[in-house]
């Protein structure tokens, strides 16, 4: 008794009770320690109260959004007050029956979801801009970035659109929406999902069959494994050096750092989501995939098929379809291209130092790149398609940060869209015949990894200036006898680059084909596999804990 009243009387009450408030230095995330506890007693009650609906959708919601305040702080009110304002918007536009009313509502929602993205994303960007170009003076706020604001800003877009259109009934209850925003697993980071997939899960009765899981379990591992183990390691122990002071680095080593960048990315987002994805399956929520081994693509288009596919889709329902799609131009993709091409143009001169005559062959050659695929089948439709897709990319290059380097790696994959169009028209017909051989794949595949990869220097890169600096060292200095010194140095980074790239290759449905061969799994075999895992992150666990990427968009 004396040893259990020594025992509160030294507790630090204060240290335990700051364990439940919001650090900045030390967000939550699923790989946290404060998670295991965190979710451990979510998952108690969870299933305490699994038959009782409304208790266990008030539970889930508290939950998420405790969660997000964990990792946000008080920014979570902004959740709140967005799904209020876009709960009580939808409702009265499916209440609405004058078709105006309904449009002027539509466009309150759209202005007050874009207005709040755009203060805490792109003011800094814009005063920049507007300094640079207008000398305007004017000084930078200081403005902090709510974690997952664009992920929960297109929520709330396509589910106030998919009401005006007509194609979701609202949800009644207001704990309905609130749990489809916040929910935890994939708040911060997504995949964004949309509303008339998720919310009529909310309320039907919890059922999970021994498949599922064991595929939550297997998406769980093999996300940990690739975000703190793949990711992780190669993120401390190669790129951020390289990509920091690419000057200071041999060509080879640029393009080694180009190499694990494009794994970390891969294995960073798409371990998270899997671990989102596997959490939710648990949970007894069904969340489409959000990648599909991109980088076994053969050509670009392909690729944006199987790269973080719930941004692809909702760009292609939400923005390129308004737009005009396929069909006609709109003023927004006129004005995008144009301001494209006059940027092009004014890039070339003040950056490439290229007089007047050169750049403006630059932007003619870019605007042939979306003209050719029309003038060659003789359709003019293919031009405003063509206008409405590089718009598309350009605003997706913009939606994942404002810097000009996400603007141009936006343009890189719109123009490398327009050139696989011009490509499948010339070639099509005469590689009908070999364009499903494993050769062709190999050679296509290589060829689109490293145009994907040029793409990624800018995406990484702290600037401009810094992106230049490192395509010119691969260029220009890539002194190849700095290859065993550079091997003897970063050995294990290598192999497990080496590592990433190989089990990037497995086929995408052999681990659900593994699981519904398996049909019974004993817990022996789960808690082995669990262990192994700790001894793998265990051994190559770094001191210093490594955001995910995505945070920041």
């Amino acid at each position: 008794m004396k040893q259990l009243e020594n025992f509160f009387s030294s507790f630090d009450w204060n240290a335990f009770l700051n364990q439940f408030l919001y650090d900045p230095k030390n967000p939550l995330l699923f790989n946290n320690g404060f998670f295991v506890y965190f979710f451990t007693l979510f998952i108690l009650l969870f299933f305490l109260l699994k038959n009782h609906h409304t208790a266990r959708r008030y539970v889930f919601t508290f939950f998420s959004l405790y969660f997000f305040y964990k990792a946000s702080g008080w920014f979570v009110g902004l959740v709140v007050v967005s799904a209020l304002i876009n709960f009580a918007l939808s409702n009265l536009i499916y209440r609405l029956k004058v078709k105006s009313g309904k449009t002027s509502l539509l466009i309150l929602s759209i202005v007050i979801n874009l207005a709040i993205l755009f203060y805490y994303k792109y003011t800094n960007f814009f005063i920049t801009v507007s300094n640079e170009i207008f000398t305007t003076e004017l000084h930078p706020l200081h403005i902090i970035l709510p974690i997952g604001i664009s992920f929960f800003t297109f929520e709330n877009l396509s589910y106030t659109i998919d009401v005006y259109r007509g194609d979701f009934e609202p949800a009644k209850k207001f704990t309905d929406y609130l749990l489809f925003l916040s929910f935890f697993p994939k708040l911060m980071m997504g995949p964004i999902v949309r509303a008339h997939d998720f919310v009529p899960q909310i309320n039907k009765p919890y059922i999970i069959s021994e498949r599922d899981f064991a595929m939550g379990f297997y998406l769980i591992v093999s996300g940990l494994v690739k975000k703190l183990v793949i990711s992780d390691y190669i993120t401390l122990n190669l790129v951020n050096y390289i990509f920091d002071t690419p000057s200071l680095h041999a060509g080879l080593e640029n393009l080694f750092a180009v190499y694990g960048y494009a794994m970390v990315i891969y294995c960073d987002f798409s371990g998270y989501s899997d671990i989102a994805i596997g959490i939710a399956l648990w949970l007894g929520f069904k969340i489409p995939a959000n990648f599909f081994s991109p980088y076994q693509s053969k050509n670009i288009t392909e690729f944006w098929r199987r790269w973080h596919i719930s941004l692809s889709s909702w760009l292609k329902d939400y923005l390129y379809i308004p737009l005009g799609g396929n069909r006609k131009f709109s003023v927004a993709s006129i004005i995008f291209v144009t301001l494209f091409l006059v940027g092009a143009f004014l890039m070339s001169v003040n950056l490439f130092k290229l007089n007047y005559i050169y750049a403006s062959l630059v932007s003619v050659v870019l605007l042939l790149i979306f003209l050719l695929p029309a003038i060659i089948t003789k359709n003019s439709k293919g031009i405003a398609a063509n206008f409405n897709l590089l718009t598309t990319m350009l605003l997706g290059g913009f939606w994942h940060g404002a810097s000009w380097n996400f603007i141009i790696w936006g343009a890189i994959h719109g123009i490398g869209l327009g050139l696989h169009k011009i490509w499948m028209l010339l070639t099509g017909k005469a590689l009908s015949g070999i364009n499903n051989s494993l050769i062709y794949r190999i050679v296509m595949g290589v060829f689109t990894f490293h145009f994907v990869c040029f793409g990624w220097i800018f995406f990484r890169a702290e600037n401009y200036d810094a992106a230049i600096t490192m395509i010119n060292q691969i260029v220009y200095n890539f002194d190849a006898e700095v290859f065993l010194p550079f091997y003897d140095n970063y050995k294990k980074v290598i192999w497990m680059i080496v590592f990433a790239m190989i089990i990037h290759l497995i086929p995408d449905d052999w681990a659900e084909k593994g699981v519904l061969k398996l049909k019974t799994i004993p817990l022996a075999a789960y808690i082995l596999v669990f262990f192994g895992f700790l001894i793998l992150y265990g051994y190559f666990k770094s001191v210093e804990q490594v955001l995910p990427i995505y945070l920041q968009f």
